[in-house]
């Protein structure tokens, strides 16, 4: 039971939210502007398909694979779940992203030409939890031998998400170089849980009654978990599966718009043309907060303990730790808190410089010239993504090459190094017929043929009619 219970977890350990390399300064699609607001826009509106204009999800892996535990070798899996354990740290991590855009539109100001309004509206969530290595080597292996040694409870840090997001962007060509967005944004939080900042340690002694007793200690234990959102779905405990199903939904869809804690963000971003050929660019995303004061429950449990045994009940041993529980309540301070809390977004930053070349507006042909602006059929670019989390922000820098096949066609294929992977490749692809858009893009793509042994994947897609 022990290796299965690490087993899953380290199945779920494969999941963490990459940056869209694919899609960041890919100016032809109108989703550029979500991560960029000062994207240079040249078309002159757009609408999303509803519910169909962007699907994004990302996994990925830090710290190893499945088929460091599933390979097909001589060791046992106790062997090398074993081996894992040791090899991980506390600051691996898993985390899954995933977005959906409801609503997506985008138009030409009439009294401005070089003004381009957006708005509209997409879900999000978003989970982060980090590896309690500590805490996972005391119940996978016990504290056998480990006696002296200092278990710390800092170690279980994470938090998960899921909101809405009703957003308004204004992007505005100031001259020829410069051109210049922000995007305004309204958070609608359906659910919130997160922890950190945990304080205490384990430790087992040898007792001082002797017997080849041990005492196993409990010190300045300070362990907060936050909530909103919690409460009224565990409520929601009568009736068949189908319908609990339906009043789930219900309440997520009534706080999901405007019904639930609310925050607000705001997202800035800008391009420049040093040159003709030269281009630089530079976003900051979700710079804001929300304020949970409903349906808000903070558990906190602090204080010390100590108990004698041979071993410590939290073993996965099978044996009913309830005894152990209920001492433990009684003696540890546990308390149940509705009092407001505020948290910050998580904070996303990138920065790209692009070269372009093979210009195409020579002899008869105007295809790529729009208002006497040479188009450019090829360019390379380096962007750079950097995303706070809770414990480190997190770093990935991207080569990238895009291509003007046909006026119908265009790819951008780029090459990702960041701390999980050095040969994560990805591709986007887009179609233009006038005025139906349709674009998939997807990362690690070497990964596909064993996902075993991927260190992560991401896909998006969706179409749009733009004119």
């Amino acid at each position: 039971m022990k290796a299965s219970l690490v087993f899953v977890f380290l199945l779920n350990l494969g999941m963490f939210a990459q940056n869209k390399a694919g899609l960041y300064d890919y100016a032809d699609l109108p989703q550029s502007l979500l991560s960029n607001p000062g994207t240079m826009v040249t078309f002159n509106g757009h609408v999303g398909v509803p519910l169909g204009s962007q699907f994004y999800i990302s996994a990925g892996l830090k710290g190893g694979s499945l088929f460091d535990i599933v390979a097909n070798d001589e060791r046992t899996i106790d062997e090398k779940i074993s081996e894992k354990l040791r090899e991980l740290t506390s600051d691996d991590y898993l985390a899954v992203t995933q977005q959906l855009e409801i609503l997506n539109v985008g138009w030409r100001s009439r009294r401005d030409p070089k003004i381009y309004f957006s708005a509209g509206v997409y879900e999000e969530f978003d989970f982060i939890g980090y590896f309690p290595k500590d805490l996972v080597i005391l119940a996978y292996e016990g504290n056998e031998e480990y006696i002296n040694r200092e278990f710390n409870f800092s170690d279980f840090t994470g938090s998960t998400e899921l909101l809405t997001v009703f957003h308004f962007g204004y992007n505005k060509q100031v001259d020829n170089r410069l051109t210049f967005g922000a995007r305004a944004k309204l958070y609608s939080s359906m659910f919130h849980m997160r922890s950190a900042r945990n304080q205490g340690t384990f430790t087992t002694v040898e007792s001082l009654g002797g017997n080849n007793l041990y005492r196993h200690i409990v010190s300045d234990a300070n362990i907060v978990i936050e909530t909103s959102g919690y409460g009224d779905l565990r409520e929601i405990n009568d009736g068949e599966a189908s319908e609990k199903a339906k009043e789930y939904k219900r309440t997520l869809l009534r706080k999901g718009f405007l019904g639930g804690n609310l925050g607000l963000g705001i997202d800035l971003g800008f391009s420049y043309k040093m040159d003709e050929q030269w281009l630089i660019t530079g976003s900051l995303n979700d710079l804001g907060l929300i304020l949970y004061n409903k349906d808000v429950e903070t558990y906190v449990a602090s204080g010390d303990y100590a108990f004698d045994g041979f071993e410590t009940p939290i073993q996965f041993t099978g044996n009913g730790p309830q005894d152990f529980l209920n001492d433990l309540k009684e003696s540890l301070s546990i308390d149940t808190l509705s009092t407001s809390y505020t948290t910050m977004r998580s904070l996303k930053i990138n920065g790209s410089i692009k070269h372009l070349f093979n210009r195409f507006d020579s002899g008869s042909c105007k295809c790529y010239v729009k208002e006497g602006i040479p188009r450019y059929t090829d360019a390379v670019g380096f962007q750079l993504f950097s995303q706070f989390r809770p414990k480190r922000p997190v770093l990935a820098g991207s080569f990238y090459y895009y291509k003007r096949w046909f006026d119908f066609l265009r790819t951008k294929i780029n090459y990702t190094i960041d701390e999980f992977s050095y040969y994560n490749v990805g591709l986007l692809i887009s179609t233009h017929v006038n005025p139906l858009n349709m674009y998939i893009a997807a990362d690690n793509l070497f990964s596909y043929s064993n996902l075993a042994k991927a260190r992560g994947a991401s896909l998006q897609f969706g179409i749009n009619i733009i004119f």
